[in-house]
């Protein structure tokens, strides 16, 4: 993190912003949890005391990995989770602001995140690339062929039908249309996740779109992205900003993890302060004459 104080880092921010012809936006976990998505705390145990009652789980991360006894109590936890973050949280107001910071440029978004704010919020989907997967969507857990299907139907029916002992009904518990085996939800968390057609299209556009950035001004705009998947965002702009030194300009929000290569020191501008802050004040210099 350079020893700028705040003003003077925004400024800086904001000229890289304001001469952009490219914007590159990596999108972490810790973007969602900024914005409101908290998989732990009261928002968990407000949407999850049964589950921390009967199993002792101490966020909904930690639920997703439980070893559930049957499939019914696997979906009963996951029916939950995926209404939770995917289809009952309404567009939320970080990303509405983060849009408005960027949306007269010419953007593309690469994101672990999963549960499709990006595109709710009114991101371009041919500007997204969900490179972990998206909670919309199942596949077979074993991946024996790569159909995926959408899930808001199924999983609304589970909840519905979860039961006291936190279990769905056995006849929605999801079977593999091909292989009869079981379904898993679409996030990248074994050897299997099923990278589909349309996973495919929307790297090939990412990766055409950083071409693109070439002999550009371009500035990577990475929004908490920590080290638990580091290969697909954060060591990517890194390498980024270190290849074209004279025309990027890595901005980092990241409140634990502010710091980054000594070599791009004089390239990064870095930010440990609220997300929801930085951003606002982004925009007020974005929409000064």
């Amino acid at each position: 993190m350079d020893g700028f104080d705040y003003a003077a880092r925004i400024e800086r921010a904001q000229r890289a912003l304001a001469a952009a012809d490219k914007v590159i936006i990596g999108g972490g976990a810790g973007l969602s949890s900024a914005a409101g998505l908290e998989y732990g705390g009261s928002r968990f145990e407000k949407l999850f005391s049964p589950w921390i009652e009967r199993y002792g789980i101490p966020d909904m991360y930690a639920g997703g990995f439980y070893p559930y006894a049957t499939e019914e109590e696997r979906w009963g936890y996951w029916a939950r989770h995926i209404l939770a973050n995917r289809f009952e949280e309404p567009p939320l107001p970080l990303y509405a602001e983060l849009l408005r910071l960027v949306e007269e440029k010419d953007f593309f978004v690469i994101t672990t995140n999963v549960e499709s704010q990006f595109e709710k919020t009114g991101f371009p989907a041919r500007g997204i690339f969900e490179v972990q997967g998206n909670y919309g969507l199942i596949q077979c857990a074993k991946g024996c062929h790569d159909t995926l299907y959408h899930d808001e139907e199924l999983v609304r029916m589970m909840a519905a039908r979860t039961d006291g002992d936190l279990c769905i009904p056995s006849e929605l518990v999801p079977a593999c249309p091909v292989c009869g085996g079981p379904m898993e939800v679409h996030v990248r968390k074994d050897a299997f996740f099923v990278e589909d057609d349309t996973w495919h299209e929307a790297s090939e556009r990412y990766a055409a779109f950083v071409r693109s950035c070439a002999g550009t001004r371009t500035v990577l705009l990475e929004l908490g992205v920590g080290f638990n998947t580091p290969g697909i965002i954060r060591y990517p702009f890194e390498n980024i900003a270190y290849r074209n030194p004279e025309n990027v300009t890595l901005i980092r929000l990241n409140r634990n993890h502010p710091s980054g290569a000594d070599e791009n020191r004089d390239r990064t501008v870095a930010f440990t302060e609220d997300m929801t802050r930085v951003i606002g004040d982004l925009r007020e210099g974005a929409e000064r004459p």
